[in-house]
């Protein structure tokens, strides 16, 4: 949630801060704000599709920093949208404005954009760091809340509804967080930070009590609350200069002993036709103010996650946990509750289809197990005529975000069989669930042997991607891409003491050389929207390949994204196969390294036709020619044209340029 302006107005408006010396003490984490903050301070570039080894240095680092001081800290992520889907309006607008900055992004203006699995390596970084963390049912901010409040700890995050929410230990905004900035004395480490005092700020409007904040909050306009639906009301209390609404209705709120009171007052200015829903907007909003029932301290202590709306789901008890575990992605639970998701666009090609096409096969699938048997008794699996259940999915078409159904796929035995469930998926062999995923993929698994476990499955994607991308990738576009994975090899063998020792003097020369290149490569900015918009759709592919493994339980590793995936590297590696293909032997002091990189070509190469990327230069070549004898036309009917125009004849007009 957040309420527009309000972190804006509370620093402004005085001195509600009190320092604060964090250590020794438990410390609730809103996720999202977390990886947002951490991953736009360690990015030094957002068109690129994001850098994951940075900002999950970034995280690991933070986390180290928290433990030295003592803290311990409990990272609480958002869910899905919930049943009711009341943020939908607000995700929508939220969808055009990345929409809008992504595009400003692709042709050269400032920005920045979440790249596309930036969560996905956060969640890893966690598990990799030991950091406890949940992800809840849906929206977290009450249960953040809630569980601060019952460890009378404070609350990190950069949502401004945390100043509005009663809490025992503070709210702590991640921007005055100074993590990198360690002191020491004699009692030990601490970092400096500040907390928010609500008593100050309310003593700044006169009587106004703490209770009425969220009223406050609702008025002003937040997630769930459009604030059009008091404009006329806010008008009347408003004052001039400047943050005047706020401080008018933050005045007039002053005058009442409760949120219930100053409710009723707000109500009888009301029409009487507006007033019944406007009174039943109010009861709903103010909930989300209110303590939730969760307990999230069960989960941390037992690992049992205990939710009613989720319970009420219908979803089989193994899905559930691994929702709450953060092993399954909210798309899952947003697709069964609500048949629908958003997919988030990227710095693409906006002139071309969503780089989410290339992945539709791959959510079909992900769409039929989900949607295979009815998980509430309102939810029918198909309709009276047989057709399989659609998906409404909100993505990019053009310069805008709109609505697409699409259905899911019908699958092979045992999952297409009757009487099959989402309950009985664990049950099935590993051998059926991985033979799914790779026929999703287009791939056998003995392709796939020479490959290493862990890059078997963004290898199969690759396959994958390169048959079904539109346009066709190119050759470059392929090598660039496993020159990529190759030196998030190289990376992850000289970080683990244990893997250096194999190979010491021809991993640090391959390492060293490496590091050169990007020193004197990497300075060039030059941005290539077309090897951009591949890349995304890779990404994309990438991102369901791993849903998709997930929801069949992982019959296939899944990859380490901070050594997979590097925007900056990949573009860099295809800007210079452009123009030399020296680049190859970039890792030629390593035989091992220059065997990999063989391995995985091969494999690629193995799941294509032989003249497949023989075929694409023909056509490019083919297509060259064609803009060429085109131009000559257009040069020819110009010229055509004046001299009809200069001799005032009209005995060219019957001339065909085919004759």
């Amino acid at each position: 949630m957040g309420v527009p302006g309000l972190t804006g107005f509370v620093e402004e408006c005085g001195a509600f801060f009190a320092e604060l010396r964090v250590r020794d003490t438990k410390l609730v984490i809103d996720g999202s704000s977390l990886y947002y903050h951490l991953f736009f301070a360690s990015a030094a570039d957002f068109r690129r599709g994001g850098d994951y080894g940075p900002f999950a240095a970034a995280v690991d680092e933070f986390f180290a920093v928290l433990r030295s001081c003592g803290v311990a800290a409990f990272v609480v992520l958002d869910g899905g949208r919930g049943a009711a889907d009341r943020k939908l309006g607000t995700l929508r607008e939220r969808a055009a404005e990345r929409l809008c900055r992504a595009h400003g992004l692709s042709r050269g203006e400032g920005g920045r954009v979440l790249p596309l699995l930036a969560r996905h390596a956060f969640v890893q970084a966690l598990r990799r760091a030991a950091v406890p963390f949940v992800q809840c049912w849906a929206e977290a901010d009450r249960e953040v809340a809630a569980l601060a409040n019952r460890w009378g700890c404070p609350v990190l995050s950069l949502d401004s509804d945390f100043f509005i929410f009663e809490l025992a230990g503070g709210y702590c905004p991640l921007s005055a967080f100074r993590w990198r900035d360690v002191r020491a004395e004699r009692s030990g480490r601490y970092i400096p930070a500040r907390r928010f005092q609500a008593e100050s700020f309310c003593g700044r409007f006169g009587q106004l009590r703490r209770s009425v904040l969220p009223l406050f909050a609702v008025m002003s306009g937040n997630d769930y609350v459009d604030v059009t639906e008091f404009e006329g009301f806010l008008g009347k209390v408003r004052l001039p200069g400047r943050h005047g609404r706020a401080r008018g209705l933050l005045g007039w709120l002053a005058g009442f002993a409760g949120p219930e009171e100053a409710a009723d007052a707000v109500l009888k200015r009301l029409g009487g036709r507006r007033r019944d829903a406007v009174r039943e907007l109010l009861r709903a909003a103010l909930e989300d103010y209110a303590p939730s029932h969760v307990n999230l301290e069960e989960f941390f202590l037992e690992g049992r996650y205990r939710c009613e709306e989720a319970e009420a789901s219908g979803l089989p008890s193994w899905l559930l946990g691994a929702l709450a575990r953060g092993e399954l992605a909210p798309l899952v639970a947003n697709v069964v509750t609500l048949r629908s998701t958003f997919l988030h666009v990227q710095v693409e090609d906006m002139r071309r289809p969503s780089a989410h096409c290339a992945a539709l096969p791959i959510r079909r699938v992900l769409y039929g197990l989900l949607l295979r048997t009815a998980t509430r008794a309102d939810a029918q699996p198909q309709s009276q005529s047989g057709a399989l259940p659609a998906v409404c999915e909100f993505d990019r078409v053009q310069k805008s975000v709109k609505k697409t159904f699409v259905q899911a796929a019908s699958l092979p035995a045992p999952f297409g069989e009757d009487g099959f469930s989402l309950a009985k998926l664990v049950e099935v062999p590993v051998s059926h669930r991985q033979l799914l995923l790779l026929e999703t993929l287009g791939v056998k698994m003995s392709l796939l042997e020479s490959v290493p476990a862990h890059l078997q499955l963004p290898v199969a994607v690759t396959c994958y991607w390169t048959r079904c991308s539109e346009p066709k990738v190119n050759l470059h576009h392929l090598k660039a891409l496993l020159l990529m994975i190759v030196s998030g090899e190289l990376h992850r063998i000289t970080d683990d003491p244990e893997l250096t020792v194999l190979h010491p003097e021809d991993n640090s020369i391959a390492y060293n050389e490496f590091l050169k290149w990007k020193e004197e490569k990497l300075q060039n900015k030059d941005f290539d929207l077309d090897a951009a918009h591949g890349f995304c759709q890779w990404q994309c592919c990438l991102e369901m390949g791993l849903y998709l493994n997930q929801l069949l339980c992982s019959p296939l590793a899944e990859p380490d994204l901070a050594r997979l995936y590097s925007g900056t590297v990949v573009h860099g590696l295809y800007r210079d196969l452009k123009s030399t293909s020296s680049v190859e032997n970039v890792f030629s002091s390593s035989p091992k390294l220059t065997e990999l990189y063989q391995v995985l070509l091969n494999v690629v190469m193995s799941a294509v036709s032989p003249d497949f990327f023989q075929k694409k230069t023909e056509v490019k070549s083919e297509s060259r020619k064609k803009k060429k004898a085109s131009k000559k036309t257009k040069a020819v009917r110009c010229a055509v044209s004046e001299t009809q125009h200069l001799c005032g004849v009209n005995r060219f007009a019957s001339l065909s340029m085919d004759d």
